[in-house]
């Protein structure tokens, strides 16, 4: 029977010779493991300088933010009674301010009810705005008169679907005219009445509600003309809010006053007759000074995190070089050579006064990183405080008050490009021919077709007899801006009555895709027989003397200039030179681009190059394993081998020994 022990039966060492191979077969996968450390290091070390990078985007975007270059910020000495914020075009100033009365909305309430789910009535519920010219006692108006503020009128149906005070209160809400609906339990014998509110304070947007359809029940509870019938009582009137400034007289229809400080707005809170406050608006250094501060430093993180991973020592003593884990590696190598570029090029197209960051007071030193002159900082913010926002962000600026910058897109080159204007944009009016008739009557001249921005619509207006022709102006504005198919797409017209009573149409819109034309009974009475239809046009010219994209009122830079996307709004003036825009992508918009690049998901450098990396450790596992699973029969093969060998060598021996006994006997 052979010996199975390896070596028992011949002493040969098997279990040292089979490891000695064996350590040879693992000689593959000892590198690649090392290899799998070293990409490891690399994955970590991918991950630090991204978070580096997320990090200091985070500060180039706050330098890249308009908001941040507002000139000044308010100080409100009480800011219970108000509170203020500035905008881009705020300038420093100091004011007194008194509020003698918040804005308000209107609110009307009906009679009382016995149930809020029985039925009252059908027909049409057609609300308007406007001012009411007239007082009221005990919720009732006498002798007043109302004037549409010329909005549009919104008009719901009531039918068996939703004619109980719920139904109405629910067609109300759903309708999102500017009015809120409420049902009140007062606890009477008739407790259910319905509330109304006017979404928007001021007093030109008091309520008047038109019953049509001819149904008592709905009429009596809901029929509501300041100058007429009024069902309803007002619980609150529309009020304007009233505040003086340095002593002058402000009226506004909203508790936010965005035009009585230019670039300034007023939130009001309370009233404070006797106790005026202050508004002081003063110049805004600390936000910027912050931004600037935290850029710095945070480029700095970032540098100290580049030049760490990439970095390789010599040791003379060992005489060995060491290297972070993305020593040598190009894709960090490209993305610090690519910030230090966009780091030491000067800014194209801005202020002339700004091109470099030292003219603000932070300079490169030797070791790559940044320093701040604070000093020479706050000097540049005292001195040239509007001019810091075309060092940092993508910004535009024009010669010409009458054309204003709108936008640019990625592939605008910084620079200052020349305007001409050969002809400025216009609206669509009509002006009728002869004095409108006051006068309108049901079936006979109340029906127009109005065409509006290539929208058709007919209307129908109230029949009466109307105070004057500026009254039918404003009842046609009404009606017309109360269509739903032309204030879905924002278009909307002014009627205006000249001194003969002559009515005069035009659109809000600028530009070909305006024009305004009538039909029907109501035309000629409203405009003559031969009104005159002038279509509008748009804003034609050039941009760096090129021909512009022209639509409306804006033109933009035309494909393959260099001011292509740059998109400029000509709100007036006259045709010619109009002076210069000019367009520069500051430093953090040059570093915003830059990084959004190189932090992209999917194509960015580090994403593709860490894809990279985890594709080769799939790789080297799976490689690990055959390897593995290879070498395992490996030794089972050396070990059977050298086994059967050292059975074989066993068997010698002991033929050996028996030989050299019957020798020895012989002898």
């Amino acid at each position: 029977m052979a010996i199975s022990s390896s070596g028992i039966g011949s002493g040969l060492p098997v279990d040292s010779i089979v490891s000695k191979l064996m350590a040879v077969e693992q000689q593959p996968i000892t590198a690649l493991q090392k290899k799998e450390t070293s990409y490891t290091a690399q994955l970590t070390a991918y991950g630090t300088v991204q978070s580096s990078l997320s990090t200091f985007q985070s500060a180039v975007n706050d330098l890249n933010n308009a908001h941040l270059y507002n000139a000044v910020a308010a100080t409100v000495g009480d800011s219970s009674v108000l509170t203020a914020s500035t905008g881009t075009d705020a300038a420093p100033g100091n004011y007194s301010l008194t509020v003698s009365q918040l804005a308000q909305a209107q609110k009307l309430a009906s009679a009382g009810q016995a149930s809020a789910t029985t039925a009252i009535g059908n027909g049409t519920l057609t609300f308007d705005f406007g001012t009411i010219n007239g007082t009221s006692s005990n919720g009732k108006y006498t002798g007043a008169s109302f004037v549409s503020n010329g909005d549009g009128a919104k008009t719901i149906t009531i039918d068996s679907s939703n004619n109980t005070l719920t139904g109405i209160m629910n067609a109300i809400n759903s309708a999102q005219m500017g009015v809120t609906a409420t049902i009140i339990n007062d606890g009477g014998t008739s407790p259910y009445r319905l509330s109304l509110t006017s979404t928007s304070t001021g007093e030109a947007n008091s309520m008047k509600i038109s019953v049509g359809g001819g149904d008592a029940a709905l009429t009596s509870l809901m029929t509501q003309d300041p100058a007429g019938s009024q069902a309803m009582i007002e619980t609150s009137a529309a009020k304007n809010a009233e505040l003086t400034i340095d002593g002058v007289a402000v009226s506004k229809a909203s508790n936010t006053v965005t035009d009585a400080i230019a670039g300034v707005t007023l939130n009001l809170q309370k009233t404070n007759v006797g106790s005026p406050t202050s508004v002081s608006v003063a110049l805004n250094s600390t936000a910027i000074t912050t931004a600037v501060n935290k850029f710095v430093s945070s480029y700095n993180a970032l540098n100290s995190t580049l030049t760490s991973m990439t970095a390789v020592s010599y040791d003379e003593t060992t005489s060995k070089a060491t290297s972070g884990a993305l020593g040598g590696d190009l894709t960090t190598q490209s993305i610090q050579t690519a910030l230090r570029r966009v780091l030491t090029t000067a800014i194209n197209g801005g202020s002339d006064s700004f091109s470099v960051l030292s003219d603000i007071g932070v300079t490169v030193q030797k070791d790559g990183t940044l320093a701040t002159d604070n000093s020479k900082l706050q000097a540049a913010i005292n001195n040239n405080y509007t001019k810091i926002a075309g060092l940092f962000a993508s910004v535009g600026n024009t010669t010409d008050g009458l054309s204003n910058y709108d936008s640019a897109t990625a592939n605008t080159k910084p620079g200052a490009y020349a305007v001409n204007v050969s002809q400025v944009a216009t609206q669509a009016r009509l002006s009728g021919s002869a004095a409108a008739a006051t006068t309108i009557v049901a079936g006979v001249n109340d029906t127009l077709t109005v065409n509006l921005d290539g929208i058709p619509s007919t209307i129908t207006l109230d029949a009466g007899t109307y105070a004057s022709p500026a009254a039918l102006a404003a009842q046609l504005q009404t009606t017309i801006n109360g269509v739903n198919a032309f204030s879905a797409l924002a278009s909307a017209v002014t009627v205006t009555a000249d001194g003969s009573g002559v009515l005069n149409i035009r659109s809000n819109r600028f530009g070909a895709g305006s024009a305004v034309a009538v039909s029907g009974d109501g035309a000629a009475s409203l405009f003559g027989i031969a009104p005159t239809s002038v279509t509008g046009v748009d804003v034609e010219g050039s941009i760096n003397g090129v021909p512009a994209v022209a639509v409306g009122q804006y033109l933009t830079g035309a494909a393959g200039d260099p001011s292509e996307g740059l998109k400029i709004k000509v709100t007036g003036g006259g045709t010619g030179d109009r002076g210069t825009v000019s367009y520069s992508k500051g430093y953090a918009d040059q570093f915003s681009t830059l990084l959004t690049a190189q932090l992209d998901a999917t194509k960015g450098p580090i994403a593709t190059r860490t894809a990279g990396i985890n594709q080769s450790l799939k790789t080297m596992d799976k490689t690990i394993a055959d390897l593995t699973a290879r070498n395992a029969q490996t030794e089972a093969r050396y070990r059977a081998k050298f086994s059967a060998l050292d059975t074989t060598m066993s068997n010698l021996s002991a033929t050996s020994t028996s030989l050299a006994a019957q020798l020895a006997k012989l002898s």
